[in-house]
């Protein structure tokens, strides 16, 4: 089956059409041809004069619930919820039951997604059974195909584990994922800590707990060398840390979620437990620090930091209801949305393509004739809202349920495999 992508604009910086509007032919996988030129015809014709194509978004961080959680989310509605969002490729976290330690359970995950337009790449565990103790057996989990290594959902200690896990993956060219937040500073935080969690009356999480954490995590890097990344990162002193260690040399990267800068920690007023998530929402300037920090190239990805919860965990009050949301289908459309004019399109589509690729080792795609179709087609400008009915994730737990978004992910092409929104083939399909 070959499809032409008609008169659609092209985001491939790499590539001499980049920004214009080409069209594009794809066959059997593979593409066949790029040219501003007429194509006669194709099996199926999008319509593209609306729309715009990218190589395959890859997100860097979404919990994988199977085995062991599969009543929140299982590996095929998340192939499905990722493809709906854009993505082809998603690194999956180790936090599932058994956690994803062995080489067996890496090669379950690769296999279990084999047959889905999305590539699920497995972030193994740092340490055993994610309890910090004792190191994975990193060298067979990164033959068996783990593109990076941390302990996910779980607080990592910044001490002598985290210093060796730094030095023995400098031989595998690996990057340690880390999640910065000092367990010690928490206290039972529920939400940011400041002047609305005070009005609240809840117990906070202060930015300190963050930055602390980022700060121990600097200084062992530059001491015992090696590469970290950072996930969701949500605080202005956060930003400026790394800044200031990139200025030096150091081997560090982060990401932010995609919904990071849509809240400020004043949108908890109506206990609206889809907005308890972790990192908190935290203030203004902290979402202006971010936003700096995207669009100069501090924060390198955007992240969905997809976190089913079931109702049971979520329909709480909400100091007893589990922190996260679901984001997959809704990442690009709310980093788009929120961004109050400090991003450009080329720039979100960067964070959320080539960037996340070049940070998991991934083939930097490009698209180019000849080589396989990883595509992703969006709409850069619709608005639509999100209503509960089309959500292909088995959880439920979003904020943006009937709010109106700017921009949507259409149809990804990856493996051969296609899959197109009931939009694009309504709309654009002829």
């Amino acid at each position: 089956m070959n499809i032409l992508l008609q008169n659609i604009k092209l985001y491939a910086p790499t590539h001499s059409l980049h920004n214009r509007r080409v069209n594009l032919l794809v066959n059997n996988g593979k593409v066949t041809d790029i040219t501003e030129s007429d194509i006669a015809s194709a099996d199926t014709v999008i319509d593209g004069s609306e729309l715009s194509v990218s190589v395959g978004w890859t997100d860097l961080r979404a919990a994988l619930n199977e085995p062991g959680f599969e009543y929140k989310e299982d590996i095929q509605t998340l192939c499905k919820a990722a493809a709906n969002g854009g993505f082809t490729d998603v690194a999956v976290l180790p936090n599932t039951y058994p956690v994803v330690d062995t080489a067996q359970a890496v090669l379950y995950i690769k296999q279990k997604s084999a047959f889905t337009p999305v590539n699920l790449h497995p972030i193994a565990a740092m340490t055993k059974k994610t309890e910090g103790k004792e190191l994975s057996e990193m060298i067979d989990l990164s033959e068996a195909g783990a593109k990076a290594f941390s302990d996910g959902l779980t607080h990592v200690h910044v001490d002598a584990v985290f210093g060796r896990a730094l030095r023995y993956l400098q031989p595998l060219n690996s990057m340690l994922m880390l999640y910065p937040e000092d367990d010690d500073l928490l206290e039972g935080g529920q939400m940011n800590e400041g002047v609305s969690s005070t009005m609240l009356g809840m117990k906070g999480i202060p930015t300190i707990a963050e930055e602390v954490a980022v700060s121990k995590a600097l200084k062992m890097l530059e001491y015992y060398g090696g590469k970290i990344h950072f996930s969701t990162i949500s605080t202005a002193a956060s930003v400026e840390l790394i800044r200031a260690a990139k200025a030096k040399g150091l081997q560090v990267t982060c990401d932010v979620a995609a919904y990071q800068y849509a809240f400020t920690d004043e949108a908890l007023f109506g206990f609206d437990t889809n907005l308890k998530v972790n990192p908190p929402f935290r203030i203004a300037s902290d979402n202006e620090a971010i936003l700096e920090g995207l669009a100069d190239g501090t924060i390198d990805a955007i992240v969905s930091n997809h976190i089913p919860q079931d109702p049971e965990s979520k329909h709480l009050e909400f100091d007893l209801a589990d922190f996260g949301m679901i984001s997959l289908e809704t990442a690009f459309a709310t980093a788009n949305t929120y961004h109050n004019g400090k991003l450009d399109i080329a720039k979100v589509v960067e964070k959320l393509s080539v960037a996340p690729r070049k940070l998991l080792n991934l083939d930097v795609k490009d698209i180019t004739v000849g080589e396989d179709a990883v595509l992703t087609i969006f709409h850069d400008s619709i608005e639509w809202n999100f209503s509960e009915n089309e959500i292909a994730s088995i959880s439920k737990n979003t904020p943006f349920t009937d709010k109106t978004l700017k921009g949507k992910a259409l149809g990804v092409i990856n493996k051969g495999i296609v899959q197109f929104s009931e939009l694009l083939k309504e709309k654009y399909q002829n």
